[in-house]
């Protein structure tokens, strides 16, 4: 059973920068994609980055040129280096894996790591 862990969220003011680490343990044979998600209160669960396989990575237009995802492939983690933070950033941050095993292709999400962006 994957299961994947994150961490690295908090308080921060406007201005300043976060990283979160996602973490995904248990037999991996191959990842397909691998990102990270947000979901303000009242609001649905966006895309923020997301690496695909053999793909540039991929950025929603609000946070292009402030945030960056990076991949260890060795250690099948992702982060998130966000930068110049703004409130309308503030969040619960989701990571999300698609991966195979040898049989089968699975989705899931961690458990979420709030980020709170004061003004």
């Amino acid at each position: 059973q994957v299961q994947l862990v994150e961490s690295g969220g908090g308080l921060v003011q406007a201005g300043g920068s976060l990283t979160l680490s996602c973490a995904a343990s248990g037999y991996i044979f191959s990842i397909n994609d691998m990102g990270w998600y947000r979901q303000a209160p009242g609001k649905q669960r966006d895309m923020v980055a997301r690496i695909i396989s053999g793909a540039d990575p991929n950025y929603a237009d609000s946070v292009k040129g402030r945030f960056t995802i990076s991949k260890d492939n060795a250690k099948n983690t992702v982060y998130l280096q966000m930068n110049s933070l703004k409130p309308e950033d503030t969040a619960v941050y989701y990571c999300n894996l698609d991966y195979y095993t040898r049989t089968a292709r699975y989705n899931i999400w961690g458990q979420g790591t709030q980020v709170t962006v004061s003004s």
